[in-house]
């Protein structure tokens, strides 16, 4: 199914994985969130939701948040992984984090039901640091980013099953050759093509951010049909904080 959804969001004509507001947004955006579709492989994909399964299975779907961000959802933080997901994981830490990051030492796992959703939000800088990263799984889904203080400035991205995104300030960390900028209306890359998208470190602090619902879901006038999501989050350490310090709220997307 997955596989399938991936195809089918790929030959979509004259899209791409972001929209935009308009130039500006897009300019003022650059370098701080990235979308990587593709990032996995159908085998890599199901590695990981096999493994993390038995372990969702075990709890309910809550519909109240701590912070009253998510709705119809199932979370847990997870330190100890196979060694195929390892490696999944370790191909994540080099692609979306410097040299010089420490991670959290657990993962955030976050399972959507199909009518779940995560309501505008912005992260906190106690909970973690400047980056976070999240593989895409199951079904595909849009992320919204509004800002703050000028609600007409706006962001969408297209998460497929299989992809990877990352909020980073450093834009260091993805070299020149493999951004791929695109403005509303531009036709998309080759598949076979790893999309970047960029956008500044205010992303994740000047502007809300959100998994529309099923009902919500479409990327320009394309629907894109929600159904279950997990989403595996890695996290940069909040600075003054040590990898083992417990009670570190994640973020929810």
């Amino acid at each position: 199914m997955a596989g399938s959804e991936r195809l089918a969001l790929r030959t979509l004509s004259g899209q791409g994985w972001v929209r935009g507001s308009g130039p500006a947004v897009l300019s003022r955006l650059r370098d701080a969130a990235v979308v990587r579709p593709g990032f996995l492989s159908a085998a890599e994909e199901e590695t990981l939701s096999r493994e993390l399964e038995p372990e969702l299975r075990r709890r309910r779907y809550e519909y109240d948040h701590w912070d009253a961000a998510i709705h119809g959802f199932r979370e847990t933080e997870k330190s100890r992984w196979s060694e195929a997901s390892r490696a999944i994981l370790q191909r994540v830490q080099a692609a979306a984090f410097g040299p010089g990051q420490t991670l959290l030492s657990s993962v955030h796992v976050l399972d959507l039901e199909p009518r779940g959703y995560i309501k505008p939000h912005v992260d906190s800088i106690k909970f973690c640091g400047s980056t976070i990263a999240g593989l895409s799984l199951l079904s595909p889904s849009i992320m919204r980013l509004v800002h703050t203080q000028e609600p007409g400035a706006w962001l969408e991205l297209l998460l497929e099953p299989g992809s990877l995104y990352i909020l980073s300030p450093d834009s260091g960390l993805h070299p020149p050759s493999q951004a791929v900028c695109l403005e509303p209306g531009l036709p998309s890359p080759h598949p076979a093509t790893a999309s970047v998208f960029s956008r500044r470190g205010s992303a994740r602090y000047d502007f809300s951010h959100e998994i529309l619902r099923d009902e919500e879901s479409f990327f320009g006038e394309q629907r894109v049909p929600r159904g279950r999501r997990i989403s595996v989050i890695c996290r940069s350490l909040p600075e003054g904080v040590g990898p083992g310090e417990p009670g570190q709220r994640p973020p929810a997307c």
